[in-house]
């Protein structure tokens, strides 16, 4: 089997795949990122900027997400598809155009200008699949993917909660506690109520979704909020700042902290340490860029 991926990051399709025999291409810049996929699968094949990517023959599956940055909710004055990062979604078609593979896969962010998504879906000739990993993982991450793979509905609900990846709290550096600042805790669901119906209602919220109770400092802002580990963790993010901008902040039985590097690749399915060797910094980063490997796997799973 013959896979292109595009802005291939850490090589998540790659995991997807599993023990299918391909031979895989990758175009990706980010030295980070090319150290970690080596590291795992140093058989790949590297085809550097996609920029200068050219015909590839009997291409069976191009897959890649081309970079939200511009398309992001995230962004301030975003520019979309003619925004600086985000306009490489053209070098994805040219690509794409030239090679003519079988399948194809292209994921970005849902929260992108529907004007945006609408001109990928006139282009592509697909309309998008919006899958959220919370059903596969402990994470809140809505995706939209353009396929031709004929997928057949949704992941079926797994109920993982962020507790449930959670490393022993003893084996935690502590330097991913949060020190030096007063929290003010307020609960976003009714602890209170305890009719039947009121303690369904807030026991399928948590499952479902983030439980923020609080945030730290005098600010309400992203980095500063505190959720409950019986929830779901944020959408974890390559470009945030400090505190709890990248994996979001989470109350423990002994304190507000920040997610380590294992508990991140946990919400992205990948296995423990797959990231291990570049600094945390870098490997916050390479994983927000990620693809969570079991959703990726879902829609391979419709290819013939």
């Amino acid at each position: 089997m013959k896979v292109v991926s595009l802005f291939d990051g850490i090589s998540c399709l790659r995991v997807a795949l599993g023990d299918r025999e391909v031979e895989y291409h990758a175009s990706e810049i980010d030295k980070y990122a090319i150290k970690v996929s080596h590291k795992n699968y140093p058989d790949i094949k590297r085809l550097g900027d996609v920029r200068t990517v050219e015909f590839i023959p009997d291409l069976d599956l191009l897959c890649g997400g081309s970079p939200c940055t511009d398309l992001s909710v995230a962004k301030k004055d975003r520019k979309g598809l003619e925004g600086e990062h985000s306009s490489l979604f053209w070098e994805w078609v040219r690509v794409w155009k030239l090679c003519k593979p079988k399948y194809f896969i292209l994921e970005n962010v849902n929260s992108m200008p529907k004007k945006d998504r609408d001109i990928i879906t006139k282009e592509l000739g697909v309309e998008p699949i919006m899958i959220d990993a919370s059903l596969v993982s402990a994470q809140s991450r809505k995706r939209l993917f353009w396929t031709n793979i004929p997928v057949q509905g949704l992941p079926l609900d797994r109920n993982i909660l962020l507790k449930d990846i959670l490393e022993p709290e003893g084996s935690v550096d502590e330097r991913m506690t949060i020190k030096g600042k007063a929290y003010c805790l307020t609960a976003t669901y009714c602890h209170a109520n305890t009719t039947e119906a009121g303690i369904k209602n807030s026991v399928e919220k948590k499952q479902r979704t983030l439980v923020k109770i609080g945030h730290i400092g005098e600010t309400n802002g992203q980095a500063n909020r505190v959720y409950d580990p019986d929830g779901k963790s944020v959408t974890l993010s390559a470009n945030g700042g400090g505190s709890g901008a990248k994996t979001g902040l989470y109350k423990t039985e002994t304190r507000i902290r920040k997610l380590t590097p294992i508990e991140c690749e946990r919400l992205q399915s990948l296995p423990d340490d797959y990231t291990a060797g570049i600094s945390n910094t870098q490997r916050y980063k390479c994983l927000g860029n990620a693809f969570n490997v079991e959703v990726i796997k879902f829609i391979l799973s419709f290819m013939v």
